[in-house]
């Protein structure tokens, strides 16, 4: 394999990977900029994820992240955006990264591939919101929940474009923040010593 082929796979896989853990924090909006932005050319997806930049899905799409983005906003709707999020993102993860695989002739095998990486890639982002919306919830019994998912909305936007203009950037910087969030949770409390 030459050296221009390793950096395509290279740049495949971490642009699946960036866009996949966008979806961890919202699971429409990077459905929607990804179709949007295939439709525009400037994005190349495979073949048979075109339907990604299709009017439908784009409406869909667009109606989707809006309900999502204002859901977030109010308190009790929030959580149970969250509890259905924990299936839906890492789907959405799944499809984004499958469709980025686009030298990948086979729907199927891309597919695959998207399932191995994007969902877990969607799942650190997701794992590290539910943490910090739980902490939210219990110190300030939610009024920060509003203002933490302004700042979702800007880290999933940002993180999109930051993916798009260096993907592998974008792949290691969710390497590190998946460090942290499984270091925090596999940490143990520090046994009390029991005096007698």
């Amino acid at each position: 394999m030459d050296t221009l082929a390793v950096a395509d796979v290279v740049s495949s896989v971490s642009l699946a990977i960036g866009l996949a853990a966008c979806a961890g924090l919202r699971a429409w909006l990077p459905l929607l900029l990804a179709g949007a932005l295939s439709r525009a050319g400037v994005i190349t997806l495979g073949s048979s994820f075109s339907f990604l930049g299709s009017n439908r899905a784009l409406i869909l799409f667009g109606v989707a992240t809006l309900i999502e983005i204002v859901g977030d906003k109010i308190p009790a709707v929030d959580h149970a955006l969250d509890m259905l999020s924990t299936v839906l993102r890492p789907a959405a993860g799944t499809l984004l990264a499958a469709s980025v695989m686009w030298r990948i002739q086979d729907p199927l095998v891309a597919l695959a591939m998207g399932v191995a990486v994007g969902a877990p890639a969607a799942l650190v982002p997701h794992a590290a919101k539910s943490l910090l919306r739980a902490a939210s919830t219990t110190f300030t019994g939610g009024l920060a929940n509003p203002v933490i998912s302004v700042a979702e909305d800007v880290l999933a936007v940002g993180m999109f474009v930051l993916t798009i203009v260096v993907p592998v950037l974008a792949a290691l910087t969710l390497l590190v923040v998946a460090f942290f969030v499984l270091r925090r949770l596999t940490r143990r409390p520090a046994p009390t010593l029991r005096t007698t």
